[in-house]
């Protein structure tokens, strides 16, 4: 429909977000924020059994009943939150066992109280130990009763909710993104005294038929309108991702891109593609059912999927491009509004993805770019059965006809075979470590007890004196109980992870970007990609259980040559497997092991790496050529040795 005129912003302006919503009280663990419910798939990995849907959305049909209601506080018996069944809601009670509050990457806990399923189905009779109150029973047992005695709390007969009532869910609509230039063109990170360091940063580019690399934006092909949102965002010159990306993918090939963290990567494919949807323009298919982008843009989570958006709004400011987002936690509606008013670039999560195809909203028809940013986890176990469905659904543009670009701080060698798949012909772009950049992060570790952690943490941050901190936990729970605990030590905190409404996330995010909150508490959701300004110190108060995750954690400071520091605690009982790793990331970067380290992984050095087959982090090209390209990122053409490892990322 190339006489179709877009609206060119991105919301409704009759849209405005809804009013907070009570989200409950303390439970006795921090803040006791409630989890989201959504009428689509709010975790990023589309698991269905864990937060089922619920009827909130107008257009669109229910998968099922949602959560149970909220149990009451009875008696001697009954407290806690109903279950999330299929078809009516669990009992107050104990929180599963089956689902357990654990770290974020999988998103996988059930609601706070009665098991899965173990609510009334039509007429079933109650099952298990949890009673309804609309039944009789023996006395109250434990905190698994009915509760009919001595009904109070909010549940006015008391005892656990029958299914009937439902907790009326928080239809979030985002604020609408600002246009305002001065706001857009200055929120990313200027580059820091270190960047010309990224001069002498060597880079691999293996394939055939390699396209010259680029030394300056003003001599890269990229259109002069292109060129002036450059330079309004600050960029000086390209990094070296981008000084290979941009000819790559402007020359229409495939491209596996590896790059340190803070790089420039999401510049790297944005700007090319916004130039070839200008340059080669192409009528834009809008339906009354359906639109077809031209551009898909997948990340891992949403506050990732939100900056890219961002993103790629500035980039393509006072253009015909449109970019619109959709991401879990959300009013779907709203978003399928959005998407029908016209849709160039697309930026999504999986799930949300998914589910807006299969009810056909979108189409994969008219695709020209299909891009996987952080492509290391979006191809692992969680997420590849949602990039499977993506890539052979059957409107998606075969392999070879369409470009498709992954990027991430990591290609293990696993990953690049499972991505070959779904590449043709492509190149692939190693960036390796920034020379003598090293003490850009300055890590530092202490060896403490789990109940030394939280002394140890207020002692840092009041040496700190108010530097942007953030603060990693493993466990969502401990999240919320940690920015209490330094909220009431005077600490400005807040909190952010899987289990808070979508509004209290984006909101959480803005106060720390803002500055407004100095500390983060943050699990694996703000661990990978989060381009947030003046993030001084980064905290593991919980170690993660793999190396890559450390690296992308510690990441979020010290980026575009900028300085920063990290800071991690070191639990003996918990953090062994990780020791070895550990050390051999600090020997990489040039750094001291304290002799306690070095003892604990067994005085080796740290010779390699305890996930089996991932040893190397993607530096190397799998496939084998008999040709390959070597030298220095400093002028275009010249192409160094093989250098990117996962531990080096961060310099």
């Amino acid at each position: 429909m190339g006489s179709e005129v877009w609206d060119d912003d991105d919301y409704s302006s009759t849209v405005v977000a809804q009013p907070p919503v009570d989200i409950g009280r303390s439970f006795g663990r921090g803040r006791g924020f409630l989890p989201a419910t959504s009428s689509f798939d709010d975790s990023e990995n589309n698991n269905f059994g864990c937060n089922n849907y619920t009827k909130n959305d107008n257009d669109f049909e229910d998968r099922s009943s949602g959560r149970g209601g909220r149990g009451g506080r009875g008696g001697r018996g009954g407290g806690g939150r109903g279950g999330s069944n299929f078809n009516g809601g669990g009992g107050g009670g104990n929180r599963s066992k089956q689902f357990r509050d654990d770290d974020d990457d999988n998103e996988d806990d059930s609601g706070r109280g009665g098991r899965r399923n173990e609510g009334f189905r039509n007429d079933d009779r109650p099952r298990g130990r949890r009673q309804d109150n609309d039944f009789d029973s023996d006395k109250p047992r434990g905190r698994k009763g009915d509760g009919d005695e001595r009904p109070r709390g909010r549940k006015p007969e008391g005892g656990g909710g029958d299914g009937d009532e439902k907790p009326k869910p928080e239809l979030y609509i985002p604020p609408e993104p600002t246009d305002d230039e001065n706001v857009m063109f200055t929120a990313g990170i200027s580059s820091g005294i270190n960047f010309d360091k990224y001069d002498h940063i060597q880079v691999k580019v293996s394939g055939e038929n390699v396209p010259r690399a680029i030394d300056r934006f003003e001599n890269s092909g990229l259109r002069q309108f292109v060129l002036d949102n450059i330079k309004k965002s600050g960029y000086a010159k390209p990094t070296p991702i981008q000084k290979h990306a941009i000819p790559i993918i402007m020359s229409g090939r495939d491209l596996m891109g590896c790059a340190q963290t803070g790089s420039g990567k999401t510049a790297a494919f944005l700007l090319p593609i916004i130039n070839v949807l200008l340059s080669d323009p192409r009528d834009l298919i809008l339906t009354a059912e359906h639109c077809e982008p031209h551009a898909i843009i997948v990340s891992p989570t949403r506050e990732l999927t939100l900056q890219i958006y961002s993103e790629a709004r500035k980039f393509a400011h006072g253009s015909i491009i449109k970019a619109v987002v959709t991401y879990g936690g959300t009013a779907a509606y709203h978003q399928a509004q959005q998407v029908m008013k016209g849709c160039h670039i697309l930026v999504a999560t999986p799930g949300r993805l998914l589910d807006f195809v299969n009810r056909g909203r979108i189409s994969f028809a008219s695709v020209r770019f299909v891009v996987l940013d952080e492509a290391d986890r979006m191809l692992d176990m969680g997420f590849m059965p949602d990039i499977e469905r993506m890539m052979n659904h059957p409107t998606m543009v075969p392999t070879g006809e369409r470009q498709t670009l992954m990027f991430s701080a990591t290609f293990p060698e696993e990953i690049q075979r499972l991505a070959g798949k779904f590449l043709s012909d492509y190149l692939f772009v190693a960036v390796g470590i920034v020379g003598g950049a090293c003490t850009d992060v300055d890590q530092k570790f202490y060896q403490v007890t789990r109940f030394e952690k939280r002394p140890k943490l207020v002692e840092l941050l009041k040496e700190e004196g108010g530097d942007k901190t953030l603060v990693f936990v493993e466990m969502k729970r401990t999240a919320d109980f940690i920015a209490a605990y330094l909220s009431e030590q005077n600490f400005p905190t807040t909190s952010i992870h899987g289990d808070r409404m979508q509004r209290e996330r984006e909101e959480a995010l803005a106060d720390f970007k803002s500055g407004q909150m100095e500390i983060l508490v943050a699990t694996a959701v703000a661990a990978r990609g989060l381009d947030i300004k003046n993030v001084a110190h980064v905290v593991n108060y919980d170690l993660p259980k793999s190396i890559d995750e450390y690296v992308h954690r510690i990441g979020r400071t010290g980026r575009v040559g900028n300085r920063g520091k990290a800071t991690s605690f070191y639990d003996p009982e918990a953090d062994a497997p990780i020791a070895r790793d550990l050390v051999k990331i600090l020997n990489q970067a040039e750094q001291p092991v304290p002799e306690w380290l070095e003892q604990e992984s067994g005085g080796s050095g740290g010779g390699g790496f305890a996930r089996g087959g991932r040893s190397g982090f993607g530096g190397k090209d799998v496939r084998k050529f008999g040709q390959e390209s070597g030298g220095a990122s400093g002028g275009a053409g010249d192409y160094g040795q093989p250098q990117c490892m996962e531990e080096d990322e961060v310099w």
